[in-house]
């Protein structure tokens, strides 16, 4: 996409600071995201000039130049210390989203520093990724029976049929109790932990202090385990690179925690609103028993990451129709690039040509999802997804689709909640008030399951309330 590897930007070449810039996050792009992605493609090209949150950012919207920044990390750094505006002191000090990109983790790394880290993670989920080892076969019954648990657990409170919110009653416990296990945490993790991850990514006003407040769990969970070790993912990491502090492994565990409960979550729901909804190659799928395929069908129609982390140039690269500066900020939006799929999957000359494998829901290039973490979260959302449709006879939304609330973000753009009506199948599990108190929902001998049950009792009143 240059001339020549080194080539300068011509000197009467537009800069991004010169351009007039429209603010991306207005109540045009809450309702209807596609239509704004699809006007800037068609005023700029591939790539285009928009304001976010008061910062000029350049978002790429082609699938093509998208692949281009997400693969090529010579010329596309992930490091924050490359962005010439926060150098320069040119950024708001209390701008929303700086507090997450300043956390010193992988997932801004590069280069050698980025491959070491990415090997101590490989390392220390390879135990879970294995389904005939003892932790690979326990997480993934886990899985299974939390799902089933929840299910349970609502029929009890809510009846064999009636209303719920998928979102707060089944998906968002069920990635907490996860997480809980894997991560070895002493207590549960709590809903207000992962209200804190979406106020991060969300990039509001509470942005700064939701990041450290989840920073100091997780940290607090670090030397926790540091004290007493066991066979989860905070103990392996430590294991597999014994120099990280307590407040380095916070931080991985922080990243982790993110894309667990958000990203995977997100996932989730966004896979049963497409079933629902009724679009037509996900039902197709679902029906064949195909669940792998159903979800990449829903994530290339709705991906749970909207506008991926920032990249940074490292040189001047000409990208659409610009010239990129050195050091200017580049936001790849994958909901935007997947419309180019759908497209071409909508065309009867070239649909079968094109893999649902090629959806950027677990990213791309050297930065893209672990293959250990990918494989996890498809089995998490695979499981979670068909667990619903194994035990629910019927199912369907409350609100028309189009009337759902969403949290569109900077980042995400995930559903607040997911009300339905629904009629459980005659073998659906149901658990009598008596066996309340009994469930099993997080590990036996560390005083977890009452604190557990007790939120997961809250979250769902409080959804009830909602619906």
């Amino acid at each position: 996409m240059e001339a020549h590897p080194h080539a300068l930007a011509p000197a009467g070449s537009p800069t991004l600071g010169s351009l007039p810039v429209q603010p991306l996050l207005t109540a045009e792009f809450d309702a209807d995201p596609g239509s704004v992605y699809r006007r800037l493609r068609s005023s700029y090209g591939p790539v285009a000039p928009v304001g976010l949150l008061g910062v000029p950012v350049w978002l790429v919207l082609d699938y093509r130049e998208v692949l281009e920044v997400l693969r090529n990390e010579s010329r596309w750094r992930r490091d924050v210390r490359h962005w010439r505006a926060r150098t320069q002191g040119e950024l708001p000090p209390d701008w929303p989203l700086l507090a997450g990109y300043e956390v010193r983790q992988t997932m801004f790394m590069d280069d050698e520093e980025h491959r070491a880290a990415r090997r101590t993670h490989h390392a220390s989920l390879r135990p879970f990724q294995d389904a005939r080892s003892p932790e690979g076969w326990e997480l993934r019954a886990a899985v299974a029976r939390y799902a089933d648990e929840l299910i349970a657990l609502l029929a009890a409170d809510s009846g064999r049929s009636g209303f719920a919110d998928l979102g707060a009653q089944y998906t968002r416990p069920l990635l907490l109790m996860v997480t809980t296990k894997l991560f070895g945490c002493p207590v549960d993790l709590g809903d207000e932990l992962v209200m804190d991850l979406w106020r991060m990514l969300d990039g509001g006003p509470e942005s700064g202090p939701a990041t450290g407040r989840a920073l100091a769990a997780f940290t607090r969970l670090a030397a926790h385990r540091r004290a007493r070790p066991g066979d989860d993912l905070t103990s392996y990491l430590m294991l597999a690179d014994p120099d990280l502090s307590d407040e380095q492994l916070g931080r991985e565990l922080f990243m982790n925690a993110v894309y667990l409960n958000d990203i995977t979550g997100n996932m989730v729901l966004n896979t049963l609103l497409e079933v629902l909804r009724g679009n037509a190659t996900v039902r197709r799928s679902l029906s064949a028993g195909q669940l792998g395929e159903t979800v990449n069908r829903a994530a290339l129609a709705n991906p749970p990451i909207a506008n991926m982390c920032f990249r940074f140039a490292a040189r001047d690269v000409r990208l659409g129709g610009f010239w990129i500066r050195a050091g200017d900020v580049v936001c790849p939006s994958s909901a935007a690039a997947h419309q180019d799929l759908l497209a071409i999957g909508a065309s009867h000359l070239v649909g079968s040509t094109v893999s649902t494998r090629a959806h950027l829901g677990w990213g791309a290039g050297p930065h893209q999802c672990p293959s250990a973490a990918r494989e996890l979260g498809q089995l998490i959302v695979t499981t979670a997804v068909g667990r619903v449709f194994d035990h629910f006879a019927q199912a369907e939304l409350t609100l028309p689709a189009d009337q759902l609330p969403w949290r569109s973000g900077p980042v995400v753009r995930g559903l607040r909640l997911l009300p339905v009506r629904y009629e459980l199948a005659d073998d659906a599990p149901v658990l009598r008030p008596a066996e309340l108190s009994r469930t099993p929902f997080a590990h036996p001998g560390e005083g977890q399951t009452r604190g557990l049950l007790a939120a997961l009792r809250r979250l769902m009143s409080g959804a009830r309330r909602n619906i």
